[in-house]
């Protein structure tokens, strides 16, 4: 038979259990405390910058910072007369034993985008942006380019559409900017994982 606690004995026992899960609780928000605080510490040091250039807010290692190896999952990338290593954002140059972080060439061409980069736009051409380093669209990957005057992060308005029966030439109208992987133009798609394509606005043939 199961016994029945008095109420007194039954409330010291709730009130038991409450301070046990609060002081649980407790123990669990001080450690995520304290986690997000050794990780502010790694970067408030010199070695790391934070980029907030149009609200990039990305943290990178400082240029002139050196490594013993550079990460896992590089990409090396010959230009000229050197070798640089690229890893999400970050360019390296060998420099005797160890890897140093440099500011990449204008023209280096890198397969991929760096990692959370920051779309911005000069008279309607797309940029790509990290950490202070603005990127165009090439055959065969993206290219670093010099850094564009005026640039900002709202996209160019759309092309507007043609009339019915507009005999327009094409191109005419400007550029429209085109996503391969979505199959689809500007604004219908807002987003384009591998940047976009900029064509020439080309006007349906007239009926």
């Amino acid at each position: 038979m199961n016994a029945i606690l008095p109420a007194p004995a039954r409330l010291a026992s709730a009130l038991l259990l409450a301070a046990a899960l609060l002081s649980v609780s407790f123990a669990h928000a001080q450690e995520r405390r304290e986690r997000r605080e050794h990780e502010r510490e790694r970067y408030q040091t010199p070695h790391w910058v934070f980029d907030d250039r149009f609200h990039h807010n990305h943290y990178y290692p400082a240029v002139g910072y050196a490594v013993d190896a550079v990460p896992a999952g590089n990409v090396v990338v010959n230009f000229r007369s050197g070798r640089f290593w690229f890893h999400s954002g970050v360019w390296f140059q060998q420099a005797g034993p160890r890897f140093v972080v440099v500011r990449p060439p204008v023209g280096v061409v890198v397969p991929v985008l760096p990692a959370g980069y920051t779309t911005v736009y000069t008279a309607g051409v797309p940029y790509y942006y990290a950490n202070d380093v603005y990127y165009v669209q090439q055959p065969g990957g993206y290219a670093v380019a010099e850094p564009p005057m005026l640039a900002s992060e709202n996209p160019p308005p759309p092309s507007p559409a043609p009339q019915p029966g507009s005999a327009a030439a094409p191109g005419s109208a400007g550029n429209w900017y085109y996503c391969e992987s979505a199959k689809a133009y500007y604004p219908y798609v807002t987003e384009c994982k591998e940047g976009w394509r900029s064509v020439p606005a080309t006007p349906p043939p007239a009926r």
